[in-house]
């Protein structure tokens, strides 16, 4: 039974970056190795769901990085609390085996309200004015004073956008080895996200792209020497979230969606806004998919908008109502139609036909206020001091099934009995690591 278990995630880890790792690969020397299959989506929010409950969107829920709450009309995207996962997680389910085992959250995104003993998340505080106070979320409440006194503040501003870096995920890390210390929880989830920015930016093989994975290493490298001197005896864990595919081409599901007389907007003094209520579809994008919510479920609606995208350029896949289980995304909070993503192509919110009438907002980092994923933010102009409003700038994404064996993801081990398959899919790390714990 292991006396310790890490399980440090990566987005767009693949296992061509695992030669320029060599600090992740002393970690786990000697250990074992597997290709690891995506579920869809392979998104931040249900992939990590995916792994904490052994389970998949269809039981869990977490159908994107964001949900659209029919019953208010709104939606919620990157502020939700653990209560939307749908199924026990890891530290749910530890102490059925070992009352005295503890966890630990550090960072995967659903985590503020989750049953793990300690907790890190960002938990900025907004002031009535639209300015942003930096503060963490962390179980015990009082922790982030102590990081805070050491650290400083989480620098939420390296975590995404314009001037995302390696500095979030080395604060992330450094913060990591101090609660391990603190707290020795025997199961520790760190959530690292570095990777992330360039290869979406400018591609997966991009010079940035490269120099990232360099970077990330180094903090692995700290991190596990930070961890292995608290305590020696520690088991690997660590996977690959999703990886990022080269993009050329964007589709417009909105626009789409408008031009058919499906989607209306109401106008307001910097634009025209997305109007929920009396549109009879529009799409809550995702990278490379998107949920296509219609009005009342109409079934003529849902008839229309599957010929719209039947067949479009960009488009591999068409999914409505009873199709959704084909992706095991047959759940209440999915749209009434999913668009899948080709390989090559990724989709964007936008619902303005001319870009004088977008709203103030889409120029700005806001990830909460517009309905849809926007990497595009990425590419903050300093000169005009606004975000570009030209969705072909973004040369990686991901979210559609991995379809060629470069696009599936990897996972590793310091414990050589640990990975016995060639393939894994992320469902079988939750029991990978509950195994770890149940005596032999």
């Amino acid at each position: 039974m292991a006396k310790k278990v890490i399980l440090l995630t990566i987005p767009a880890l693949r296992q061509s970056d695992l030669s320029n790792m060599p600090e992740l690969m002393t970690l786990v020397k000697g250990g074992s190795q597997a290709r690891l299959q995506h579920s869809f989506p392979s998104v931040t929010w249900p992939a990590q769901a995916n792994l904490l409950t052994g389970q998949t969107p269809e039981q869990h829920g977490v159908v994107a990085n964001g949900f659209f709450w029919r019953d208010s009309g709104q939606v919620e995207m990157w502020t939700a609390w653990n209560k939307v996962i749908e199924a026990p997680q890891i530290w749910d389910v530890l102490p059925t085996i070992d009352p005295n085992l503890k966890s630990a959250a550090w960072f995967p995104m659903l985590s503020k309200g989750c049953n793990a003993d300690v907790v890190c998340m960002p938990a900025p505080i907004h002031q009535p004015d639209g300015s942003e106070d930096l503060w963490c979320y962390t179980k015990p409440q009082e922790f982030y004073g102590q990081l805070l006194e050491t650290l400083g503040h989480f620098p939420l501003q390296h975590f995404w956008g314009p001037l995302a870096n390696i500095k979030s995920s080395r604060w992330i890390a450094d913060s990591a080895a101090l609660a391990f210390k603190q707290f020795a929880p025997d199961f520790f989830y760190i959530y690292l996200p570095h990777l992330d920015y360039a290869a979406q930016k400018s591609g997966p093989n991009s010079s940035g792209a490269l120099e990232a994975v360099e970077e990330l290493d180094a903090v692995i490298g700290q991190l596990g020497h930070d961890l292995q001197k608290a305590d020696e005896e520690i088991t690997w864990l660590i996977v690959s979230e999703y990886v990022i595919t080269e993009v050329d081409h964007v589709c417009y599901p909105n626009r789409r969606l408008r031009e058919a007389g499906l989607l209306s907007v109401h106008e307001q003094d910097d634009g025209e806004y997305l109007d929920f209520a009396n549109s009879q579809a529009w799409a809550m994008v995702d990278h490379q998919f998107s949920h296509i919510f219609v009005n009342h479920a109409d079934p003529q609606v849902i008839q229309q908008v599957t010929e719209i995208f039947k067949d479009k350029e960009g488009i591999d896949q068409v999914l409505a109502l009873e199709d959704r289980h084909q992706l095991k995304m047959n759940h209440p909070r999915s749209g009434e139609v999913i668009l899948v993503s080709a390989p090559n192509s990724w989709q964007a919110y936008y619902w303005w036909l001319e870009d004088q009438r977008a709203p103030g907002f889409t120029r700005t980092v806001d990830i909460h206020r517009k309905p849809g994923y926007d990497p595009v933010e990425l590419h903050f102009d300093p000169r005009t001091n606004t975000i570009p409003l030209d969705a072909s700038l973004i040369r990686g994404s991901h979210g559609a099934r991995a379809v060629k064996e470069e696009q599936q993801g990897v996972i590793l081990s310091s414990s050589p009995e640990m990975l016995t398959h060639e393939t894994l899919a992320e469902t079988d790390v939750f029991d990978l690591v509950l195994n770890s714990f149940r005596p032999s």
